[in-house]
């Protein structure tokens, strides 16, 4: 191990990081980060490697971690922590070589007798603050397109999920020399702390409002960022959709991580002919995934609880205020602040004025919105900041096409749900409020990488165009400025 870890805290302890700690820790990676410049594919991958091999040796950890901390199940745990790392590592080290290489650009008119490429750069420095939902997935996958763009980092992990935030914190400190890569727990004091440092990238994922905390501590060092946020993502079901298999995925979509997920539906806009056809097997679906009643979902090893009691309180209070304003519960709608627990939730009815309507639920809710007219649910779409994602359920290829140009979105699956995740191929990000820049495979590379512009000149004609101006001059411009 370098020297450099010394000074950090207990390696794999749960203190918040001392100040002059994450100061020491920043300072330590300026040389690094010069001297990562001309690292290699074979370097990165190596390191790429070493955390995918961590990854897979404590995998049984990572399921035990994340019942701790909010009995997330085990195939849960798989499919949405630990398998999305190990497709973004393999993915990458297959990859890497061909994304590092400088790509060749031909010369515009402008710059006959030059040769033009983009040589990718790392960045240098970089923070990668994560959220409490998806903690490994959050943290680790974008430390491999830090690494894989030759970069230095240090993590912040959630502290609301603290077995995964230590056993990460551990994993780290023993993969990595601190001047590569430092990981620091604890609450906003530390957050805080770290975003007072110039750091040359910052990649945050979490709610909106904190994204605009995050883009101001940027912008007091010009420090260019990667927002992953979220919102209210619309599903649309139209009246040509399967309506069974549209039940089924958006149950599973929305309720896994029992509806703790950014691009989770949050809302479903279903036609008014097919809309009791439709909550019918929605009901059917949760029964069989979770079980009919209370009591029964409790138990059931398939269903995750709420990170905390506070969170608890927050959705039970969306709840409780949809329903005092009239909206109609048509399954689930019991909670259990002290088990962190609150039934998968489908509801109806929902006034315009009630919060659920306006705030991100990111909660086991899901209201069902009866439409007639198409565009009247664009329009709803489009009086709302832009989602993270939207989904749309239809075999009508006119519906499909005018949702698709007609509204805006980071994301978009058309009968499916949350798979563009899984895309490694496809940016993954959002939109204004959603987010900004994008992630995942080669467009995770470019966000900690600066693509810098090079032009080698072989003959200067550019020559015939300085001072003094003459009339030759003039009429080489003209015929430039005629023929572009």
């Amino acid at each position: 191990m370098n020297t450099v870890v010394s000074f950090l805290p207990n390696a794999g302890g749960t203190q918040a990081a001392a100040g002059d700690d994450i100061h020491r820790a920043f300072a330590a990676q300026h040389e690094t980060a010069l001297r990562l410049r001309t690292s290699t594919a074979k370097e990165r991958i190596a390191r790429i490697q070493r955390l995918l091999d961590a990854v897979l040796a404590n995998r049984e950890a990572i399921y035990e971690a994340a019942y701790q901390d909010f009995k997330k199940p085990p195939a849960e745990v798989d499919l949405a922590e630990i398998l999305p790392v190990v497709s973004e590592a393999k993915h990458t080290m297959r990859s890497l070589k061909g994304w590092m290489k400088p790509k060749g650009v031909w010369p515009s008119r402008m710059t006959i007798g030059t040769k033009s490429w983009v040589q990718y750069e790392p960045k240098g420095r970089c923070l990668i603050i994560s959220p409490w939902n998806y903690p490994v997935n959050l943290t680790l996958a974008p430390l491999v397109s830090a690494i894989a763009a030759g970069n230095t980092a240090i993590l912040k992990p959630s502290e609301m999920t603290p077995h995964l935030s230590a056993l990460m914190t551990r994993m780290i400190r023993d993969l990595f020399p601190a001047d590569e890569v430092a990981i620091f727990e604890g609450d906003v004091a530390v957050s805080t702390t770290l975003l007072s440092l110039p750091f040359d990238h910052i990649f945050f994922t979490g709610a909106p409002a904190i994204g605009k905390v995050v883009m101001a501590a940027a912008a007091k060092h010009l420090t260019s960022v990667t927002l992953e946020l979220g919102g209210k993502s619309p599903t649309i079901v139209d009246a040509s959709a399967d309506i069974k298999g549209a039940a089924r995925t958006i149950m599973w979509g929305k309720f896994t991580n029992n509806g703790q997920t950014c691009i989770a539906p949050d809302h479903i806009y279903v036609h008014e002919s097919v809309k009791d056809a439709f909550v019918g097997e929605c009901i059917a679906t949760l029964k069989t995934s979770y079980g009919s009643t209370k009591a029964e979902q409790m138990k059931s090893d398939s269903l995750a609880r709420v990170v905390n009691q506070r969170h608890t309180q927050r959705i039970g209070g969306l709840l409780q205020d949809a329903t005092q304003r009239g909206a109609r519960v048509l399954f689930g709608g019991e909670t259990s602040e002290n088990d962190c627990f609150i039934q998968p939730t489908l509801l109806d009815n929902i006034p315009d004025d009630a919060k659920i309507q306006s705030e991100e639920i990111f909660g086991p809710l899901l209201p069902v919105i009866g439409y007639r007219d198409l565009d009247q649910v664009i329009a709803a779409i489009n009086a709302q900041p832009k989602p993270l994602a939207l989904y749309i359920w239809s075999k009508n290829e006119h519906n499909i096409e005018r949702m698709l140009k007609r509204t805006s979105a980071g994301g978009t699956c058309i009968n499916h749900v949350v798979m563009h995740f899984a895309q490694g191929n496809l940016p993954f990000g959002g939109v204004n409020n959603s987010g900004i820049g994008s992630a995942h495979g080669e467009y995770g590379f470019k966000a900690f990488s600066h693509e810098r512009a090079v032009v080698r000149t072989r003959f200067n004609i550019a020559t015939l165009l300085f001072p003094p101006y003459t009339g030759m001059t003039k009429r080489i411009l003209n015929m430039m400025v005629k023929t572009q």
